[in-house]
């Protein structure tokens, strides 16, 4: 058995605080210096980490307080790379609606020239003696959000450049967070949760792919930038159906891809969405070999409303009737802010269902 490293796990993002954004975007506006900037978020951050270790988590988040979303600061790094323009920016966020899928806009070649997240890390290091957790996004989010055309249109001529180039960078990075110590990253390859949605099923059928050999395609590159990376690191990979300002964007279980995903992917933690209908039934992880482990996402960030601790044990107990309760840990389904603006719920909210990680963790699992 590999059970997972934590039975009360997160998935990274916390809710800003009303402040910090207000200086970011001074900041971004140019009245604000960097130096005035990276202070606050520092700042923030150490609040953040207080509180985590307030409520027990033995895993710590900078909540990814530096950045505008869970991955538009990362790629932002490797070039001209842009993977969440919003077809549907400036209309109001329904919370509970889908939202329009974000596509990417790859201006440039994909190239690793420094370290990334290296400073992030060694500061969260020094400011817990728990375990810190550093949050990349998957090797396949542009691709997913703009097909070949993107891809092709103005950076490159050949797309085995850009998945070659793509796989490089991602690498280089992962083997600097290990040289710098960093023991667990969650990969948040979102796109595979989206497989079983119709209408996702149809828009790639529409841009010339079939949804099957896209899979494939995935399942390649992610082992291709997981190969042979340092044993003392661990990588979990996170998959939801879309978290921003309560939205979401696709529906539909994991069925089309559980085989694959559990059993060709070469890594042992996965993190999966669990908190409503849209995430499907817990049959697929049936096929979740017995040396592998699954964070169960049942605790929502997309509301505030609190849920019970009973019904959460209950849907634990459900779960583990496909595989066994001992490869089995607990979180929320998301980040609380995957993008800077957050979700509609407070920070009390957001301190209120960690503990309820926490606490329902310690019952279930001592």
């Amino acid at each position: 058995m590999a059970p997972p490293p934590f039975r009360a796990d997160q998935i990274g993002s916390l809710l800003r605080p009303p402040a910090l954004l207000e200086l970011r975007r001074a900041a971004e506006a140019g009245k604000v210096s960097q130096a005035e900037r990276i202070a606050a978020e520092d700042a923030a951050i150490r609040t953040a980490v207080q509180m985590q270790e307030r409520v027990g988590l033995q895993v710590i988040s900078d909540g990814e307080f530096r950045r505008n979303s869970y991955h538009s600061y990362f790629f932002s790094k490797l070039g001209d790379l842009k993977p969440d323009w919003r077809p549907d920016e400036g209309k109001p966020r329904v919370p509970g609606t889908r939202a329009a899928q974000p596509v990417a806009l790859i201006g440039s070649k994909v190239q690793w020239t420094a370290p990334i997240h290296v400073g992030d890390y060694c500061f969260l290091k020094s400011l817990t003696s728990h375990t810190p957790k550093i949050t990349i996004p998957g090797p396949c989010a542009l691709h997913f959000r703009g097909g070949d055309s993107a891809v092709l249109k103005s950076a490159y001529t050949r797309m085995d450049d850009f998945w070659d180039e793509t796989v490089t960078a991602f690498r280089k990075e992962l083997f600097a967070l290990a040289e710098a110590g960093c023991t667990l990253v969650q990969m948040d390859e979102t796109s595979l949760a989206k497989f079983g949605d119709a209408e996702v099923q149809q828009r790639l059928q529409a841009r010339g792919e079939t949804w099957q050999d896209t899979v494939d395609l995935y399942v390649d590159i992610i082992n291709r930038t997981v190969r042979d990376l340092p044993k003392s690191m661990r990588i979990g990979i996170h998959l939801c159906r879309g978290n921003s300002g309560g939205q979401f964007h696709a529906e539909g279980g994991y069925d089309v891809v559980a085989e694959k995903l559990f059993n060709v992917i070469n890594l042992d933690l996965f993190y999966l969405e669990y908190d409503s209908d849209r995430a499907g039934s817990f049959e697929p992880l049936a096929s979740v070999p017995k040396d592998k482990s699954v964070v169960l996402g049942i605790i929502s960030t997309k509301t505030g409303t609190l849920e019970a601790a009973a019904t959460v044990r209950a849907r634990i107990d459900a779960a583990a009737k496909f595989m066994p309760l001992e490869n089995l840990a607990l979180s929320p389904q998301c980040g609380f802010a995957s993008a800077d603006i957050g979700n509609p719920l407070t920070q009390d909210e957001q301190e209120a269902k960690l503990k309820l990680v926490v606490d329902v963790a310690r019952d279930v699992w001592g």
